[in-house]
């Protein structure tokens, strides 16, 4: 496992980015060996000028010691693409972030996510229909993904923490840097119940550019993004273009005619790129969560296997019959029914008639 400080170091360094990241790993097979070598050989890992560039400048002077203290006395922790507890929906979307930011736990049930954004200027109605929505996904052990902005993520967030569930928030700034200020208590919170998760370095201020990008964290971490209230112009609409890059669902609630801030969600069920949500079971049924609580269980008795592990190589998004996992697999017909059987009290796969399977996410 790579020091966790190159780590910290390659991302206080502008031009770099996961595809930089990535091809240093894949040639160094290390971040330190990266962080120490000559301005020629980066330029043969095809890194470009202006990240080769700003780490020569940047680490002859940084103390990577010294960074890595600010953020443990920041109450932050760091989380890599090398670590195990890096969220494994998040790492499975193109160019997932090398590093994030963490105030609070990421745990292994947060895979069960849903992302639920809005407009800052919401109406009565959405507030009314985020909360309950937010409430009954926590109800069934759902953790609810979102941005911490005024309006409809702020709506998320403190249902899903009064109904007792888990919440992440995820910041377009540093961790050390509570925007919109009103909302420091909600962040506390959320960080005893969930975490605060960015991937910009400490001291990062929250401009406007900053959000655009974090959109795509926030419907990585997710199964599904829905967006209960939101203008033609709304940027939580550029969370659910996200949501449909990484190939994963989209819902809206539908609202007045009359009403501009619903004017986005209406136009995305209109267009057909989410799914029409009138009350939880819609999400649940379509996401195949209706039995999360048992998923969980069955996850912790019983770990994954290799025998799992074969045979989602031959599953995805399209439906595939037993006997044709049987031949591809060369394994006993009674062997792959049984395992399937129990991916799918895992919440691994879905059964979509009596002998055919597809990926549950």
């Amino acid at each position: 496992m790579s020091d966790v400080r190159y780590w910290l170091g390659f991302n206080l360094v502008s031009g770099i980015g996961p595809v930089g990241v990535l091809r240093l790993l894949r040639h160094f097979g290390d971040l330190e060996p990266a962080w120490k070598t000559n301005a020629a050989t980066l330029r043969a890992v095809g890194l470009r000028q202006d990240g080769i560039e700003q780490l020569i400048t940047r680490r002859s002077h940084m103390d990577l010691d010294a960074e890595l203290d600010k953020v443990k006395a920041a109450g932050v922790h760091i989380v890599t693409w090398d670590d195990e507890g890096y969220p494994s929906l998040l790492k499975s979307i193109d160019q997932p972030p090398p590093l994030l930011y963490v105030r609070g736990s990421i745990l292994p049930d947060d895979d069960f996510a849903l992302a639920i954004v809005g407009t800052r200027k919401c109406k009565d109605y959405g507030m009314e229909v985020t909360r309950r929505l937010a409430s009954e996904l926590a109800e069934n052990g759902i953790t609810v993904v979102s941005g911490m902005a005024l309006g409809i993520d702020g709506v998320a967030h403190r249902a899903a923490l009064d109904a007792g569930g888990r919440t992440l928030a995820v910041f377009g700034c540093g961790l050390d840097i509570v925007s919109p200020a009103r909302h420091r208590d909600l962040a506390q919170r959320i960080a005893r119940s969930g975490a605060l998760i960015s991937d910009y370095p400490l001291g990062t201020a929250p401009d406007a550019s900053n959000f655009p990008p974090r959109n795509r964290i926030i419907s990585g971490l997710s199964l599904g993004t829905l967006v209960t209230e939101a203008g033609i112009r709304s940027g939580a609409l550029i969370t659910a273009r996200f949501a449909l890059d990484q190939g994963r669902e989209t819902f809206a609630v539908p609202g007045s005619v009359f009403s501009r801030t619903s004017a986005g969600t209406n136009a995305l069920i209109q267009r057909g790129e989410a799914k029409l949500v009138t009350c939880v079971v819609d999400i649940l049924e379509e996401l195949n969560l209706t039995m999360v609580s048992q998923q969980k269980e069955v996850r912790t008795i019983v770990p994954d296997t290799p025998m799992e592990e074969t045979l989602l190589g031959y599953l995805g998004a399209e439906p595939v019959h037993l006997d044709e996992i049987v031949r591809g697999s060369g394994l006993s017909t009674a062997t792959v029914s049984s395992t399937l059987s129990m991916m799918e009290l895992k919440g691994m796969v879905r059964r979509v008639d009596s002998m055919s399977y597809v990926l549950a996410h």
